[in-house]
């Protein structure tokens, strides 16, 4: 488990957490304490300039590269007045280097073992084993035989 990772799962820490906190901050990532992390994430590249908001849920085994952003598409209404709701990143979802998930309204779900290309910007749901890529982000292939197949464009 690398430093980032560690950091990642103790920020909750009743004493260290603000610290904790920081230390992340120092990396350039911003992962809130609300955030939910589920194990084996894996974070390339120390996150650097990773944000995620405090209503994601990340499963099992996700792994994130640096430059990802997880948020929602009106950030300049209150919280409490948004339409997002939460984002979702299910079980070995990937989201590479600059990949941004942008909610607009109610919950939107990374499907389990989806690759988010970099660079893309995903404003909706995706189903499980999909390959996106794209600003805006569409769907350009499957992952052959999830979680063991190699990538099928088409």
């Amino acid at each position: 488990m690398s430093l980032v990772t560690a950091l990642i799962y103790r920020r909750r820490h009743r004493l260290l957490g603000r610290l904790v906190q920081e230390a992340l901050a120092f990396y350039g990532m911003e992962v809130p304490a609300a955030a939910e992390i589920g194990p084996g994430l894996v974070v390339f590249h120390r996150g650097f300039g990773t944000v995620l908001h405090p209503y994601t849920t990340l499963g099992a085994g996700v792994t994130l590269y640096n430059g990802v952003t997880v948020g929602r598409a009106d950030p300049w209404v209150p919280q409490e007045r948004s339409a997002m709701r939460r984002v979702v990143v299910e079980d070995g979802a990937v989201l590479c280097a600059g990949a941004k998930v942008i909610c607009k309204e109610g919950v939107l779900t990374v499907g389990a073992g989806t690759v988010v290309g970099a660079n893309a910007v995903l404003t909706r749901s995706t189903g499980p084993g999909e390959i996106w890529a794209g600003a805006p982000a569409r769907r350009v292939g499957l992952r052959a035989g999830w979680p063991t197949g190699e990538p099928v464009l088409g």
